[in-house]
């Protein structure tokens, strides 16, 4: 390859290596459609808690799981256009960083909500332009709630 083509064709203020890892990035990003589903962990035993919080307080709708995987405990529910998936693992430990983000219509009213069924929310307005708020799951797993822009 010609060396002065690959030179000329960078981005600005890359240097050789960014400019491979972009390419590859690029490349496999073009294959990546949307998310099927997120998983976040609990532990045994977590359904009932997981249908009264993601169904009952947040309103997600429990879809069946496929009879293969259903003697693994844990359970389901559709999130919009994907699937939001409550898995159990043996020596759980809640996620303190790593998190979904919900988008909402109602910010305000989500907290109402959550704080009227005791769950500490804690704000958050370090992103100029958004409103949002981190609130945890019945084990401890961080969630963020944001609210989208009509």
């Amino acid at each position: 390859m010609d060396r002065n083509r690959v030179s000329g064709s960078r981005r600005a203020g890359m240097d050789s290596g960014e400019f491979a890892r972009h390419a590859i990035l690029s490349s496999v990003i073009s294959h990546i459609l949307h998310f099927d589903h997120i998983q976040i962990a609990a532990p045994e035993g977590c359904e009932p808690a997981a249908r009264e919080f993601y169904g009952s307080i947040l309103g997600m709708k429990e879809v069946e799981k496929p009879p293969v995987l259903r003697d693994r405990g844990g359970c389901w529910f559709q999130c919009g256009a994907q699937k939001f998936h409550v898995g159990v693992e043996r020596n759980f430990r809640p996620a303190k960083k790593a998190h979904p983000a919900f988008a909402v219509n109602d910010l305000d009213g989500l907290r109402k909500i959550l704080i009227a069924r005791d769950v500490a929310i804690v704000d958050d307005d370090s992103l100029p332009d958004e409103r949002r708020f981190y609130a945890e799951d019945p084990w401890g797993n961080r969630l963020e709630f944001i609210e989208i822009h009509k």
